[in-house]
């Protein structure tokens, strides 16, 4: 029998803390090697939207996730991010679980853009800002809030921001820039506008950015890259799909100017040099991600009350 981990289930498994230490201890069994995974596979539905195929493999155990990102879906009363976890064990290839990606999806997306911020941010920073209130934005604040960390809320849609604020006890900022303004700062929008044109970030700050995370999206502009001391999650996914994309194909960033997260929560590279520099994260969404998120909701299987089972005898 086959536990099968529906959205409840996984949220009800894997707490934001569990996710944020969960996700720091994979990101850096990658960079030492440890974990292994490609960069994912986008079979195109544009401009509806795309599918996309993500292994991995790592601490025993290998995982698949097959999830979809259709941005206009919420429109239509549908969830932009739908798709399945499937894990194995590597030493028998059986399988283990079969997870809900849209969950596992939020959980570790929220979880990298707040590690990445409390890493690579200043030391003394105070401010902390989300400014897209979506899954995984809500997931995000929910992970600043569970490190006791304040947070302000933005979204063109104030209700949205609203509901996520009313469910956290955080506040909604009085204005976009106010949010935008933020020591340490999340970004997770469609990508389809520029939020940080050149000059908008100022010395010290921090921004994660989680929403382009798939070619043609942008949340920042190339020359607002070139300004910063600049990290990703995983090198070639980012060069080639991510934010970086536009400033490595204009020729305003090299791999030699960029480092990856995992090296630096490894011991392995440099995170923030000094607190003026501007720090950004472009955030791509790695499938050693989902393992470790799958893997903290296995631990927890036989603790959940109701949790279904898959008889595929």
């Amino acid at each position: 029998m086959i536990p099968f981990f529906s959205a409840r289930h996984v949220e009800e498994a894997v707490s934001p803390a569990r996710a944020y230490d969960a996700v720091r201890d994979a990101f850096a069994a990658y960079a030492r090697g440890e974990w292994q995974m490609i960069p994912k596979l986008y079979v195109g539905a544009y401009p509806a939207g795309d599918f996309r195929a993500m292994p991995a493999l790592g601490g025993g155990h290998a995982l698949l996730k097959w999830v979809t990102s259709f941005p206009g879906n919420p429109a239509k009363g549908l969830p932009t991010v739908t798709g399945l976890v499937v894990l194995n064990d590597v030493g028998t290839g059986m399988l283990e679980a079969v997870l809900d990606a849209g969950a596992v999806t939020a959980l570790r997306t929220g979880a990298a853009a707040v590690l990445a911020a409390e890493t690579l941010g200043r030391l003394d920073a105070s401010t902390a800002a989300v400014v897209g209130c979506g899954v995984n934005g809500r997931a995000a604040a929910r992970t600043f809030a569970a490190l006791g960390r304040d947070v302000l809320l933005w979204d063109v849609d104030s209700a949205r921001a609203a509901a996520v604020a009313g469910e956290l006890g955080a506040t909604v900022a009085a204005s976009r820039h106010e949010a935008l303004s933020a020591d340490l700062l999340v970004t997770v929008t469609p990508g389809r506008e520029i939020l940080l044109p050149e000059g908008a970030l100022r010395a010290g700050q921090h921004v994660s950015l989680m929403g382009a995370d798939g070619p043609g999206k942008a949340e920042i502009a190339v020359g607002e890259i070139a300004r910063a001391h600049v990290f990703c999650d995983d090198w070639e996914q980012a060069s080639h799909g991510g934010e970086l994309h536009a400033a490595v194909a204009a020729g305003r960033l090299t791999r030699e100017e960029t480092t990856e997260l995992g090296a630096v929560l490894a011991g392995l590279a440099e995170g923030r040099r000094s607190d003026e520099e501007i720090t950004i994260f472009d955030s791509t969404g790695l499938a050693i991600q989902d393992l470790a998120i799958a893997l903290a909701a296995l631990e927890r299987a036989g603790e959940l009350p109701g949790l279904p089972l898959l008889d595929l005898s």
